[in-house]
């Protein structure tokens, strides 16, 4: 199974799991699939401190492809190249990083390393 298909799997047969993040207060946690910028993607609750209600976030799957490649390449997936190669994901928030490197967690393709930095169990 490719990882996009692993990233729907988990999309579909996770909703409400809790993305594993770093120094986080309250669980951010799997919707579901949908789309983002013209294209499937895994969304996600952000729990908000201010409001009731969470608010919502996605990764395209072409986003989690190109992470992975990173992580199986160079055995490490690091902010600064996530900030560099997924400029539009970086902007839209510094949770979709450690979301990334979360759901890699789940799906046992990595580990939280420190600060920015996410390393290949494989």
């Amino acid at each position: 199974m490719n990882i996009k298909d692993k990233i729907k799997s988990l999309g579909l047969n996770s909703i409400g799991e809790v993305i594993p993040k770093p120094n986080t207060k309250k669980p951010f946690r799997i919707k579901g699939m949908g789309h983002r910028r013209n294209e499937e993607a895994l969304i996600y609750f952000i729990p908000s401190h201010t409001r009731p209600s969470p608010y919502q976030k996605g990764i395209t799957l072409s986003e989690f492809e190109s992470a992975y490649s990173q992580l199986k390449i160079s055995g490490k997936l690091t902010r600064q190249w996530f900030n560099l190669n997924l400029p539009i994901c970086a902007k839209e928030g510094s949770c979709n990083f450690t979301t990334v490197g979360g759901i890699f967690e789940l799906l046992k393709l990595a580990k939280y390393y420190g600060k920015g930095c996410y390393t290949s169990l494989s």
